[in-house]
């Protein structure tokens, strides 16, 4: 196909939408797996979230906002733990974090990743144990890994050699021996986006099996004897709905693990196969449930280990976009319409690319519906954007919404729990939205909106 002038997102699809895009029957209906648990239409055909009329929402919080369906996140996490019995979970707190959802987490079991200093700040702040979290990251500061020895981290995941000598250094000088795993680059390519694919040899993170570099350090660290080697880390990228990855992954760094028993006499009791479990944005997406992944996961370590003549390490996952991904909608309003010459129509809402960059980082595909009502009009092909000055500001590329959606409206983008808050920016001196949890029938604020006093508050020019 030519390539478009003004991008691919212009060029791609003509007026009929994605091959895989149908009409629907009903635009008003919901597909279940798309939206929050507490999710319904109401008598009138507005949307209802856990017991609250999303126009009641929008009149207290305004619009765009960001709404968490509480009991659907506590239930994703209870879902993992028992799936996962003797495993520790691991919440990626990338995906979103606030001291609330740190509170929701640990409340129901769960143990937490950081991969910064402002997320570990968050983590301690909240009141989350230290030794139950765990710290990433492929260029922590010398102040952030001694925040984290000083508070009690309960492992470090080392990514670097300058990193080792970074921790090694704060250890002898505190007398302390912190846990560690190393990051390991199995040379995996999943099959997701260039820019979330983690495992490939071409990229930032962790130590390259294929080059020798992942033995090194774990020969150094066991060597030196000051840091405390509890095992390998290994993850492959976000987003991924195809486990054959996963058992390339643990084949490796299994190998690995036999390799350093067998040169330096010590069997690593840890294993972590790190997160990135899919989600469904789209009804092209078709994610497992965490029993599924988990009999996966545990067939695929059982099975290497018995290879290995190795004993089945502690293994922890660390499922991020999963839990609170699909917990999460955005509701907006809608500001214009414009019709392109029968091609599609523009939908303009209030919020854009700062509240939602991924559409345009990554190219990828969300849903929506009318929130406020149900409508008897056909079906049109629609284009959901933002306000923002970018001809990329797209929010959703190809949605069927009703052909009598107008200005007033209220449009729900479902799936935005993960990476849409936590990459919000200030675009356009645009203040981020709240989050709103919803539970039983009550909402409370736990991430105000920000206003245009906290923009100029930074500005000391």
């Amino acid at each position: 196909m030519r390539a478009h002038e003004a991008g691919a997102l212009h060029g791609e699809i003509g007026h009929r939408g994605p091959a895989w895009l149908r009409t629907p029957v009903d635009v008003n209906a919901l597909v279940p797996q798309l939206w929050p648990r507490h999710v319904t239409r109401g008598a009138d055909g507005a949307l209802v979230v856990a017991g609250l009329d999303v126009r009641d929402l929008a009149a207290e919080f305004g619009t765009p906002a960001y709404v968490l369906d509480e009991d659907d996140l506590r239930s994703r996490c209870r879902e993992f733990r028992a799936a996962f019995p003797d495993a520790d979970v691991y919440y990626a707190g990338k995906a979103f974090l606030c001291r609330a959802v740190v509170r929701m987490i640990a409340e129901e079991g769960l143990f937490l990743d950081v991969c910064t200093g402002g997320e570990l700040a968050t983590a301690l702040s909240a009141g989350m144990e230290p030794a139950r979290i765990g710290f990433h990251g492929n260029n922590k500061s010398v102040a952030e890994l001694t925040r984290a020895v000083d508070a009690g981290v309960g492992r470090i995941i080392v990514d670097s050699f300058a990193e080792i000598d970074r921790l090694t250094a704060l250890a002898r000088e505190r007398g302390v021996r912190p846990k560690v795993l190393v990051r390991v680059t199995v040379g995996v390519e999943a099959h997701t986006h260039e820019f979330i694919a983690t495992a490939h040899e071409d990229q930032k993170f962790g130590f390259s099996l294929a080059g020798g570099a992942a033995a090194a350090a774990a020969f150094k660290i066991i060597d030196e004897g000051v840091l405390e080697l509890r095992g390998l880390h290994s993850h492959i990228g976000s987003q991924i709905f195809d486990a054959s990855g996963f058992e390339v992954s643990a084949r490796r760094v299994l190998s690995l693990q036999a390799q350093i028993r067998d040169a330096r006499g010590v069997e690593l009791p840890e294993l972590d196969l790190g997160g990135g479990f899919g989600i469904a944005y789209t009804t092209q997406d078709d994610p497992a449930a965490p029993h599924e992944l988990a009999k996966r996961l545990r067939k695929i370590v059982d099975g290497e280990c018995a290879a290995e003549s190795l004993a089945v390490p502690h293994l922890s996952i660390e499922p991020g976009r999963a839990i609170v991904g699909p917990a999460v909608l955005t509701l907006y309003q809608v500001g214009t319409t414009k019709d392109v010459d029968g091609l599609r129509t523009y939908v303009s809402v209030d919020g854009g690319m700062s509240d939602n960059i991924r559409t345009a980082l990554y190219d990828a595909s969300y849903s929506a519906t009318v929130a406020n009502r149900a409508s008897s009009a056909e079906p049109m092909l629609a284009r959901v954007v933002g306000k923002h000055c970018e001809s990329g500001d797209i929010v959703v590329k190809d949605e069927f919404l009703p052909a009598d959606v107008q200005p007033g409206d209220l449009v729900a983008v479902p799936g935005t729990g993960a990476y849409c808050r936590s990459m919000a920016s200030n675009y356009n001196h645009v203040p981020r939205p709240p989050v709103v949890a919803v539970r039983d029938g009550r909402a409370r604020l736990i991430v105000r909106r920000e206003t245009e006093a906290d923009l100029l508050a930074l500005d000391v020019g």
